[in-house]
């Protein structure tokens, strides 16, 4: 089945949109993907060819749908300062409204799992499985977003910059890559209501225990340089599947890939 590009107009709390879109649709609930900072809906795009892959289980009865989000990527908005991580959810509530999606599987990375996090909450009868890579469940996720507090900079530009340089050298995986095109995957006006809300739900909006009040199958993946994440024993526990990818750290489409993959095609297979 192949993919669809397009651009959709959307007005969401008196924000004028235009997001760029991805989907491949069918009459079953779509995997409705949801990115992270700094990175794109065509993420995952991939997910639609591992079929073809030796071994892999089949995912061609499965929809896709994902979009890059207001003020990243090609998607454009009248207003960048306006995003943040509450209008990123009600931007997708929008957007699944427009494409009259009600049941989906649900996948978000980084920022996108954060955002994923409280649509689910919100709506837990629709999410039919979540796939959580690396989003936001406790303080000390916030390795990113909090350097808008630990970098202060009364120019956005500025920080940008900066926040790119620091990203490139960190030495982490796949971090270099990321950070040679974040200067065009996020606007400079978007990047503090971003990162503030962030912080502020991370910090303050129990995120763990909304994400272990879902009711749906759940995974959450980290590439090995996260393992030692405090809250991943409480995880398991709870019943949730650890998903650890070998030769990543916060960006596992970008450093292994197809092992990403086998493990969501097995997640999803399991899930029906």
């Amino acid at each position: 089945m192949s993919l669809t590009f397009e651009c959709i107009p959307l007005t969401v709390e008196g924000v004028s949109l235009n997001l760029s879109t991805i989907h491949s649709l069918n009459s079953n609930p779509p995997i409705f993907f949801l990115h992270g900072f700094g990175s794109s809906k065509e993420d995952l795009a991939d997910l639609k060819l591992q079929p073809t892959l030796k071994h892999q289980p089949t995912l061609k009865h499965h929809g896709f749908i994902a979009y890059d989000a207001p003020s990243c990527g090609h998607s454009a908005s009248n207003n960048d300062s306006a995003t943040d991580i509450p209008f990123l959810v009600a931007t997708a509530e929008a957007f699944l409204a427009r494409f009259n999606i009600d049941k989906f599987h649900l996948i978000g990375h980084s920022m996108g799992g954060l955002t994923a996090l409280l649509l689910a909450n919100q709506h837990p009868t629709r999410v039919l499985s979540f796939v959580d890579i690396k989003g936001n469940l406790a303080p000390e996720d916030c390795f990113l977003s909090r350097q808008i507090f630990m970098f202060p900079a009364d120019d956005g530009d500025a920080f940008m910059e900066a926040f790119i340089e620091r990203t490139r050298t960190s030495g982490s995986f796949a971090s270099a890559m990321y950070a040679s095109t974040l200067r065009v995957q996020v606007r400079a006006g978007a990047v503090r209501p971003i990162f503030e809300s962030m912080v502020q739900l991370t910090d303050h909006g129990d995120l763990m225990d909304k994400f272990l009040a879902l009711s749906c199958p759940r995974m959450f993946m980290f590439g090995e340089e996260m393992r030692g994440l405090s809250y991943l024993p409480l995880l398991e526990k709870e019943g949730v599947e650890l998903a650890d990818i070998v030769s990543a750290g916060h960006f596992p489409m970008y450093s292994n890939p197809i092992e990403m993959y086998r493990r969501i095609s097995g997640f999803l297979d399991q899930c029906g």
